[in-house]
């Protein structure tokens, strides 16, 4: 079923899906390390992780990126 989308739209496809669901589910996983054992270096590497997906994807809209508290 993949082999029969275009190129541009298997593009778009991982952009639009992929990618937010991938950096969501970093940024989680670090809040939950955080939680537990308090902030360490892998915690604080899927947040950037995270916050490198949102910045990515503000820059292809063209937009700033929204402040999250």
């Amino acid at each position: 079923m993949w082999l029969f989308l275009t190129r541009r739209l298997r593009m778009w496809l991982v952009l639009t899906v992929l990618v937010p669901l991938a950096t969501g589910v970093l940024r989680r996983l670090g809040r939950g390390l955080e939680r537990r054992r308090g902030p360490s270096t892998v915690s604080n590497a899927l947040l950037k992780a995270g916050d490198l997906g949102d910045r990515a994807r503000a820059s292809l809209r063209g937009g700033r990126r929204s402040r999250r508290a």
